[in-house]
């Protein structure tokens, strides 16, 4: 497929409308795993220090204490972290990795360290920009085909997330000529180097057994 530009934007050359195929990715844990902002960092830090007390977390990460205590608390129900049973403390309890959590853990430590790297996370952390980067790819995909891998997001959240990645150099905007004339999202070459280690995550955090 071929781009042109039109009045200075650019735009996809006419060709047969192609339902970019659903790909063979678990969207359902990565979706999960990102509906609390601090839950990938906390989960990259205890991969790292092989466990760590709230309140090292908590300082390490720049976290609030009511919403890191909401993400440890959703992690643990989630059978991915555990309070570590040979630290005693009931008032300066230790978190560890589940076992069945720890390639998660090391996922997640790539993933957070290159975010950090190109300090992107601000716009990494938000609810739906890691499953959005992980749904849209390289290829070129429509709104009604994001919202339809992304559910339940909804459309005013999608649009917003859309922008922010925009703004954020990380996805581009295109119109396909088509009748009528269709918007459709990539990502750029900015999000490359994140889409696999994003993969990996997505792929690792499958419903724990």
């Amino acid at each position: 497929m071929n781009l042109s530009t039109k009045n200075g934007a650019p735009r996809f050359e006419a060709a047969p409308e192609r339902r970019p195929p659903t790909p063979d990715l678990p969207l359902e844990g990565l979706i999960a795993l990102c509906h609390r902002r601090w839950a990938l960092p906390v989960l990259a830090e205890l991969a790292r220090a092989k466990g760590e007390r709230s309140v090292v977390l908590r300082h390490r990460l720049g976290a609030p204490p009511s919403a890191l205590r909401l993400t440890l608390d959703e992690l643990i129900a989630a059978g991915r972290v555990l309070p570590n049973p040979g630290y005693g403390h009931p008032l300066r309890p230790e978190y560890v990795l589940a076992g069945t959590a720890e390639a998660l853990g090391r996922s997640a430590l790539i993933l957070w360290d290159l975010i950090r790297t190109r300090r992107l996370e601000t716009t990494a952390g938000r609810k739906w920009s890691l499953p959005i980067l992980a749904a849209v790819g390289r290829r070129p995909t429509r709104f009604h085909v994001l919202r339809s891998r992304l559910e339940p997001v909804t459309d005013r959240a999608l649009v917003l997330r859309l922008k922010g990645l925009q703004r954020a150099g990380l996805i581009e905007r295109s119109v396909r000529d088509t009748g009528p004339p269709a918007a459709a999202y990539r990502t750029t070459d900015r999000a490359a180097f994140l889409l696999e280690p994003i993969r990996r995550v997505a792929r690792a955090a499958k419903a724990p057994r």
